[in-house]
């Protein structure tokens, strides 16, 4: 059988990085944490067109840069997937009845990084920057 009798699809993967802060914590981590920090990172996975993100109300999705917290700070660019939309779709709803329910978010230790992280190695094979996924413990440590 030919090869190419069955083209994969390939699709963009997207981090979106947004912080919270607004630049504060760049000015101000030194004076209350004795440590520089350069942001409260907020992220999203970007994939077929749409923003996946959680927080308190669960998995949630918009149109890029459509959040209220408007464009993002930094877009990193994470690879590309052959999963196909109806199996990350089938995939997110399973994260979504049990990982990820809003009520499982916690601030530190189980919030939209962590989500990002294991959807990006999904999609990808890859993880998310170490200097977002590291924060909570940066934090916890001063």
């Amino acid at each position: 059988m030919d090869q190419n009798e069955f083209p994969t699809t390939r699709h963009r993967v997207q981090l979106f990085i947004y912080d919270l802060s607004r630049g504060m914590v760049r000015n101000l981590s030194p004076i209350m944490l004795g440590k520089q920090l350069d942001g409260i990172w907020h992220t999203a996975i970007v994939v077929y067109g749409d923003e996946f993100f959680f927080g308190g109300v669960g998995i949630s999705s918009c149109s890029p840069g459509g959040t209220m917290l408007g464009p993002p700070d930094t877009e990193v660019e994470l690879g590309e997937t052959e999963v196909s939309e109806e199996i990350f779709m089938d995939y997110l709803s399973s994260l979504g009845e049990s990982t990820y329910r809003g009520e499982s978010y916690r601030l530190f230790e189980h919030n939209c990084n962590t989500f990002t992280n294991q959807v990006a190695q999904f999609l990808t094979g890859s993880s998310i920057p170490a200097h977002i996924t590291a924060l909570p413990s940066q934090i916890l440590s001063t």
